[in-house]
């Protein structure tokens, strides 16, 4: 069984047909749409602040998400991929965006519809991504317009893929 874990009067809340790896951690407050997945040694830390993710979404093995306590809580849109190791922290993702591998997203930053951040790039504070966008890189930049090709092969796929597999732990 998943990690559950009630911090200062709040429990992690989820929706229907979700998968809650057995090694995924889920704490405080946390709300979770349906068709959600949190994957193997995953955190979501809702203790110092909220977070709030929409449908569809999964957080894949090792991945963390947090924000900063009475600053920055971490809000999710749906049909969003948080690529295996990635942190994200206080920030906005919203509908419809695939965070790569490794990446980091860092406080206040907005992710907007549509994107792609690239494994390893580290978006930080404050920047706003552009909807439609591929941002890579040390600091993360942007590179080029997603293609539709781009977007229905990768953010949509993957997005898709994640409920299938989850499925098959059910």
């Amino acid at each position: 069984m998943s990690n559950i874990i009630s911090v200062r009067g709040f429990t992690p809340k989820h929706g229907g047909n979700c998968f809650l790896a057995l090694t995924a951690t889920l704490i405080g407050e946390v709300e979770m749409g349906d068709d959600c997945s949190v994957w193997f040694n995953a955190v979501v830390r809702g203790d110092v602040n909220s977070i709030k993710m929409g449908n569809r979404v999964n957080v894949q093995d090792g991945a963390i998400i947090h924000g900063t306590f009475e600053r920055a809580g971490t809000i999710i849109g749906d049909n969003v991929s948080i690529g295996h190791n990635a942190l994200v922290h206080g920030c906005t993702i919203n509908d419809n965006v695939l965070i790569g591998m490794g990446a980091i997203i860092m406080d206040n930053a907005v992710i907007n519809s549509g994107s792609l951040i690239a494994a390893g790039a580290v978006v930080l504070a404050n920047t706003v991504v552009e909807s439609g966008s591929v941002y890579a890189g040390v600091p993360a930049k942007k590179v080029k317009d997603i293609s539709p090709e781009l977007f229905e092969g990768e953010v949509m796929r993957i997005a898709d893929n994640y409920l299938k597999y989850s499925s098959w732990y059910k």
